[in-house]
């Protein structure tokens, strides 16, 4: 962990002067370097009245720096956008861009949007190539490891990686290409449809959405089709028709991984129900549904917890709680872990519940009863085995668990 802290940061940037010609620049360079020395995976710039508030995003929560004041010679988020390559004179529109720093060997995306008081940008930090590689580097719970790992050698039917936005689902799709390619040496066509490509991947063909150019996910998947695929990652089901040719190519030959926003993996099958895909459809399609979600790891200097309502009624024995010391920057936190739970459809009793239409509690009980371990089993053990605290559970899982395995 770098000695640097959230303090020590502000303090350089408040250190900068705002007259100078070059404050703009100084200023990106010392946020972005500290960003990704502190671990960060977003940079918030927000206009106000009184200048730029900073936050950054450490371990899935949002820290603020403070406000800024503007450059006076050059603006903080004129300068992120020359670094990006957009319009510097379009200020009243939406932009996106990405900042390459080959020496560092780092990428960010820079996206900007107008608001009340100017221009706000958030950059995207992305890991850099080493990290996070193959399944096994993803902490994912060794049986949905095992069986993933297995089902990546398939020839038909999708695999759905699902969870809230922030929940690492990129970088497990892009892990899973990764263990193709490795276990396939160069045998298999792998192809790509993505809005935007994070990660340049050797060895597979990736394309970039372009809705200026006509080429939405719809239109790039079905010409995707024509070019002999026997893999192929769909950034995001985000609409029908997408899903619905997706799921059809999965029917048809090709092994196809795609990401879907929904709470829980039974609750995807539903949404795509929902979206008018045919039940017959989902069944024969689907391989499997990984739901994942990240918890933030308890730093060293967590406490028990007295039990009583520090459990905050999860059916635990002990648990560890959050405290705060100069390593977790007074968070009592320090990284993230992975939480998953692994839905497939290869039981009579889930296959029945989606061919009959049922609701999401209903498929999700069926699937408990074929054998699946929830997201909240596994929280649970991580709270039981002193790696995340129960407050951090209720943080990213919610209070509301009616729907769970009886573990909370």
């Amino acid at each position: 962990m770098s000695d640097l802290s959230l303090q020590r940061l502000h303090g350089q940037l408040a250190a900068l002067d705002a007259a100078s010609e070059s404050y703009a620049t100084h200023f990106v360079d010392v946020l972005t370097a500290a960003a990704r020395q502190l671990g960060a995976s977003d940079m918030h710039l927000v206009p106000a009245t009184g200048g730029v508030e900073v936050r950054i995003r450490i371990d899935g929560v949002l820290q603020s720096l403070g406000m800024f004041p503007p450059g006076m010679k050059a603006d903080i988020i004129t300068r992120l956008k020359v670094m990006a390559d957009l319009l510097t004179y379009r200020t009243d529109v939406p932009q996106e861009g990405r900042i390459l720093d080959r020496q560092a060997g780092t990428e960010m995306r820079v996206s900007t949007l107008p608001t009340l008081h100017g221009e706000k940008a958030v950059v995207r930090l992305f890991a850099t190539e080493g990290c996070y590689r193959y399944l096994d580097n993803l902490g994912l719970p060794p049986e949905v490891s095992r069986r993933l790992l297995a089902l990546l050698g398939e020839t038909s039917g999708a695999i759905l990686i699902v969870g809230p936005a922030g929940s690492g689902k990129t970088t497990t799709a892009y892990a899973c290409l990764r263990e193709m390619l490795r276990t396939s040496a160069a045998g298999r066509s792998i192809a790509t449809l993505e809005d935007p490509i994070e990660v340049a991947l050797p060895g597979v063909a990736q394309t970039q959405v372009n809705q200026r150019a006509g080429l939405d996910l719809a239109a790039g998947l079905r010409a995707l089709l024509r070019q002999d695929p026997e893999v192929i990652l769909v950034g995001e089901m985000r609409d029908p028709i997408t899903a619905g040719i997706a799921l059809q190519a999965s029917l048809t030959g090709q092994l196809v991984l795609t990401t879907f926003h929904a709470g829980s993996a039974a609750a995807a099958v539903g949404r795509l129900a929902d979206m008018g895909l045919e039940p017959y459809v989902l069944r024969s399609g689907i391989l499997a549904v990984v739901c994942q979600r990240l918890v933030r790891r308890l730093c060293v200097c967590a406490e028990d917890a007295a039990g009583g309502e520090a459990l905050l009624g999860l059916p635990v024995a002990r648990a560890r709680v959050a405290r705060s010391c100069p390593e977790c920057h007074g968070t009592g936190y320090r990284g993230r872990a992975l939480i998953a739970e692994m839905f497939t459809v290869d039981s009579d009793d889930v296959a029945t519940a989606i061919l009959s239409r049922a609701d999401t509690a209903v498929i999700r009980q069926a699937a408990i009863r074929s054998g699946m371990q929830t997201c909240w089993h596994y929280a649970c053990q991580a709270v039981e085995a002193g790696l995340t605290s129960p407050q951090e559970v209720r943080r990213v899982l919610g209070f509301v668990d009616a729907l769970s395995d009886g573990r909370g």
